[in-house]
């Protein structure tokens, strides 16, 4: 009886140091920024330019893929913290655009630390990837000062509690 008890023992111990947990939460920085994150995995880093409105902006991005879903942090320092107002609106339509989407829920988002804004919002969107799939989006969207941020979650199917995860998982720094 005491070996087959330490045979399934140790036949379970193989199995559990196996598995990995499908999100390994950690927090970083993105580059340049005072934002700091909470991921889900180890992330890519990248930067684009991108033009949005009468506006060239240098992207700082982070991301990375868990649990069939893509997590996305970006960042853009502007001229002035007056193009703030227009840059998150065109940011915001450009996502929707990409995506086929329209909205179908829109909320005030606030972060300790960001500049109070009428444009700071957390949206969900329904739309088509590029090949047609179906895509779920969470987004938000903040500034502080002349930094615009956002960060989202895209996944083919909804993913509520792991995007409150990410989202609260946000802080400026």
């Amino acid at each position: 009886m005491r070996y087959i008890f330490l045979t399934a023992l140790v036949l379970l111990g193989g199995t559990l140091s196996g598995c990995s947990p499908t999100f390994n939460w950690r927090e970083l920085r993105l580059q340049d920024s005072a934002l700091v994150a909470l991921l889900p995995c180890k992330p890519d880093r990248g930067v684009r330019r991108l033009t949005l409105g009468a506006q060239e902006i240098e992207l700082q991005m982070m991301g990375c893929e868990a649990g069939g879903a893509l997590f996305a942090v970006s960042h853009a320092e502007l001229r002035s913290p007056d193009d703030v107002l227009p840059v998150l609106a065109k940011w915001k339509a450009a996502m929707l655009l990409n995506m086929h989407a329209e909205t179908s829920s829109k909320t005030p988002f606030t972060l300790k630390g960001a500049t109070l804004l009428p444009q700071s919002e957390r949206m969900v969107a329904a739309g088509r990837r590029a090949d047609g799939s179906a895509v779920t989006a969470w987004g938000i969207w903040f500034a502080s000062g002349a930094h615009v941020f956002h960060a989202a979650v895209y996944a083919d199917k909804p993913l509520p509690e792991v995007s409150e995860t990410f989202f609260s998982g946000l802080k400026l720094q």
